[in-house]
């Protein structure tokens, strides 16, 4: 396996890592997953050593479960934050959300690896990251794949124009399965198949809902970030520290909070239905024309709906630590 380092690392100047990250991986998003565990060891490699550092040290009282959880929690949060915040007001940032997401759970991956003594910045840490996100089977195909995808840039070299946007499309897709967004059944039965239906019809209605207001399928974002990132520190925590009849015996209980999540979740994505339907039925009108008001009515509630998602999560990060 070659070293990590070796691969493109730089971010351009003005760029996020998450634009980098996109930008790097829109020619070639086949191997968008090599790409960024290679650059998230590099790049949050050290971060995430100083950060494990810096929670032993301001709780120096709390055992290794309780550390743990600290290192889950805050990377659950800073997940959901960035990733719903920085591109759900806008589908047009979608791509860029997703980026912002994917680098911040390969972090808490990194920072459990750290807490359990590893090394985050080896190169194994991003072979290890690509099987958590079952891209690979075992870490020894992930290291083939990251071998590979090393020798291809190095004999085509870095290009990072825009291609057109069915690449972008496809890239967003390959971003969302990763993520863990988008998940294949493992079962075949008629009843799986129409779930999995049933998302994807949920999926292209909070689409819809979020071209005409933006801001509202915000709380559908965090939910389903929170739900990937869930499964992810799961079978991290499984893999690190070998209790992984503890995560599944902790799994599989619904979590009250998920539940009254979801139906948050469910009435923000029904309010702008609600919302024209009330706005129709008083005949407002603008320039004998009732369309208009149902605008303003949408961006008002879109704005409102986001901006308390926002103080909520706020809230939430504070009272969290």
């Amino acid at each position: 396996m070659p070293d990590s380092r070796s691969l493109p690392s730089d971010t351009a100047p003005g760029l996020s890592p998450a634009r980098w990250l996109l930008r790097s991986t829109l020619h070639d998003p086949q191997r968008l997953p090599e790409t960024l565990a290679a650059f998230a060891v590099r790049r949050f490699g050290p971060t995430a050593a100083r950060s494990v550092a810096r929670i032993k040290n301001d709780h120096p009282d709390v055992d290794a479960t309780g550390l743990r959880a600290l290192v889950i929690a805050r990377g659950w949060r800073a997940t959901v934050s960035e990733g719903a915040f920085v591109g759900g007001p806008f589908l047009i940032f979608v791509p860029v959300a997703f980026c912002a997401a994917l680098l911040r759970q390969a972090r808490t991956v990194l920072e459990l690896a750290a807490l359990k003594g590893g090394d985050p910045t080896a190169d194994d840490r991003a072979a290890e990251l690509l099987v958590l996100q079952g891209v690979h089977e075992n870490v020894g195909r992930a290291r083939d794949a990251l071998a590979a995808c090393h020798r291809k840039q190095a004999a085509t070299g870095r290009r990072t124009a825009l291609r057109r946007p069915a690449m972008l499309w496809y890239l967003t897709l390959r971003m969302a399965r990763v993520l863990g967004l988008l998940t294949a059944s493992e079962h075949t039965g008629w009843s799986h198949r129409l779930v999995q239906a049933c998302r994807w019809v949920l999926l292209g209605l909070v689409f819809l809902v979020g071209i005409v207001a933006p801001l509202i399928w915000m709380p559908y974002m965090a939910l389903s970030y929170h739900q990937a990132t869930t499964r992810l520190t799961d079978r991290a925590t499984a893999f690190y520290f070998t209790d992984a009849a503890t995560v599944s015996r902790r799994r599989s209980h619904l979590d009250p909070s998920l539940i009254a999540g979801a139906a948050r979740t469910l009435l923000s994505l029904l309010l702008p239905v609600v919302l024209v339907v009330v706005t129709l039925l008083t005949g407002a009108r603008i320039a004998d024309s009732s369309w208009p008001v149902v605008g303003i009515v949408l961006f008002i509630a879109s704005v409102v709906v986001g901006a308390v998602w926002h103080w909520r999560r706020r809230g939430g990060r504070k009272s969290g630590g």
